[in-house]
């Protein structure tokens, strides 16, 4: 089984690392990394950085493809070059997936229209802007279109995946390998759960990011 995932500069790295964590296990799987030019791509952290060993002009189909979120999506869903592949790829896949915004590129591709779809909690309302309808569900799945919320739900969508790819039994063998059993030491899992200086803090922080984003994209241009 091919597994394709999608990198871009300023990605989460979470949104990228927890799917391939659990698809890898997969019988046969082949997991391969592709950005739109071949080569290291830096996370939203900048100090992590994944290689991406082919382009997009050398993956034509794959069986699963995964679109992680993070802030550089926002320059990732008005490039051209990303979301023409994406719907191009997507007409080959057994499973099209995201994690966290990366379902606002698959958005701008085309992907989600008419759909449930489900993102990071504070951007569910963009994905109108593509025809979806937003919920807010952990993992969203609409056929081959499966949706995950925020960064650490990607891991919940792989091992839902690796059901329906390989069975239960090996699902749940990987949750086991990983060790995947959250206990969280904080209630604050939602905007609904945490208090509303705590929801203030990530909204400064997701604005903080996104300011360094577009100043990045404007020094590109020049």
């Amino acid at each position: 089984m091919n597994v394709t995932i999608l990198l871009y500069d300023d990605f989460t790295a979470l949104d990228a690392i927890g799917p391939y964590e659990v698809l890898r296990f997969l019988p046969d799987a082949r997991i391969q990394f592709v950005a739109k030019t071949a080569g290291v791509q830096r996370s939203d952290a900048r100090s992590l950085g994944l290689m991406a060993e082919h382009d997009l002009a050398s993956v034509a189909a794959t069986d699963v493809l995964v679109v992680p979120g993070g802030p550089g999506q926002s320059a990732a869903e008005r490039d051209p070059a990303i979301t023409d592949w994406v719907a191009r790829i997507h007409a080959t896949t057994r499973w099209t997936t995201s994690v966290c915004t990366g379902s606002l590129i698959l958005g701008a591709a085309g992907v989600l229209q008419g759909l449930r779809a489900t993102t990071h909690w504070m951007f569910l309302d963009r994905l109108r802007e593509f025809g979806a309808e937003p919920t807010a569900e952990r993992v969203v799945e609409q056929g081959k279109v499966v949706t995950a919320a925020g960064v650490s739900a990607g891991i919940d969508m792989a091992l839902r995946l690796a059901a329906r790819a390989a069975g239960t039994d090996l699902a749940q063998a990987i949750q086991l390998g990983i060790e995947y059993d959250p206990q969280p030491p904080f209630d604050a899992r939602s905007p609904r759960k945490a208090s509303r200086r705590v929801a203030e803090m990530v909204q400064a922080m997701f604005e903080r990011l996104t300011r360094r984003d577009r100043q990045t994209g404007a020094a590109v241009s020049d």
